[in-house]
């Protein structure tokens, strides 16, 4: 299955047009994005791309139709960019984009919504309920007990994330992770975390990746030179099999596309729980998508032209 994203990519750099590598935006997760956006955009014109970088404000469809770009590689992260807004922007416009679609987009952004999905399709989550006030996150606190993750709804990269041990820390991680919209209390599970890239249809091999602080921070994420990936991870070969397999069912469920990431965490007992799923993974030097596509032999510029080439045309894959 592997093998076969490798082969099938036979796109000249000039069948893509003219590109617009979009990042930045508005998020919380801005800095990421650029940080992401820069590394694409290099690897596209490295690779004989006319590629350009653009910064994306709330007029990007009608920045993109004044450029007259053919298509764009999306690479914004959280609300604004990753959550349908800006790819409903784009199919008004017209313009081929990469990764997930409007509907897609929202449900993987919406944490509580995508558990109760995935869940449809027999896939495992932790128990879970999305709160608005201190007194009913206390309340949930009680009922899926401690240890606890508190973390906003619709926020990524570990942003207003914190691990909840004992009832005196709820307080202080609700108002954190409520400054950014509703809050979702989470079951923690013990076990190690391990991440499936999806790209083509195919679930790339499995990373599993510690930081040297309690949980996966952002710190760990983007900034720190002493965390720890394992990639393949040392799992038996069923429950990776298992993992994948879940993975492209929970990618599917959400009505995903292209490519994306979805991340698990082991319980106690070693069986794997969805956390959630990313439609526009981090790309930057530390991030965990080309990791695992590196491992099936595919290195980043490569990953690069394979998202960018699911935006093209039946019509422009034949020219």
């Amino acid at each position: 299955m592997v093998e076969h994203i490798l082969q099938k990519l036979t796109i000249r750099p000039e069948q893509f047009g003219k590109v617009a590598v979009v990042m930045g935006g508005w998020s919380a997760e801005r800095e990421v994005s650029l940080m992401s956006g820069q590394q694409v955009f290099d690897s596209l014109t490295s690779a004989g791309v006319d590629a350009h970088a653009v910064d994306a404000g709330r007029d990007i469809a009608a920045v993109l139709n004044d450029g007259r770009f053919d298509r764009a590689f999306l690479i914004l992260h959280g609300r604004g960019g990753e959550d349908g807004i800006v790819q409903g922007s784009l199919e008004l416009a017209g313009i081929p984009y990469t990764g997930s679609g409007v509907l897609a987009s929202a449900l993987c952004m919406d944490k509580w919504r995508a558990k109760g999905l995935v869940s449809l399709k027999g896939v495992v989550t932790p128990a879970a309920q999305e709160v608005f006030s201190l007194e009913q996150a206390e309340q949930a606190a009680s009922v899926i007990g401690y240890p606890l993750v508190v973390k906003p709804t619709n926020e990524g990269s570990s942003i207003g994330v914190s691990m909840v041990n004992k009832a005196e820390q709820l307080a202080e991680a609700f108002k954190a992770a409520r400054r950014y919209g509703p809050v979702l209390i989470e079951q923690r599970m013990t076990g190690i975390e391990v991440t499936a890239g999806i790209i083509g249809g195919v679930a790339l091999p499995l990373v599993s990746m510690k930081g040297a602080d309690e949980f996966y921070d952002y710190k760990a994420k983007y900034l720190a030179d002493d965390t720890v990936y394992e990639c393949p991870v040392d799992l038996p070969a069923d429950v990776v099999a298992a993992i994948q397999e879940m993975a492209l069912t929970a990618f599917s469920a959400l009505d995903c596309r292209g490519w994306g990431r979805v991340d698990f965490m082991l319980d106690a007992e070693g069986q794997p729980n969805f956390i959630e799923c990313n439609t526009a993974p981090g790309m930057t030097s530390h991030s965990l998508v080309p990791i695992a596509a590196r491992e099936a032999g595919l290195d980043f510029p490569s990953l690069c032209l394979h998202i960018l080439a699911d935006t093209l045309s039946t019509e422009e894959l034949a020219a």
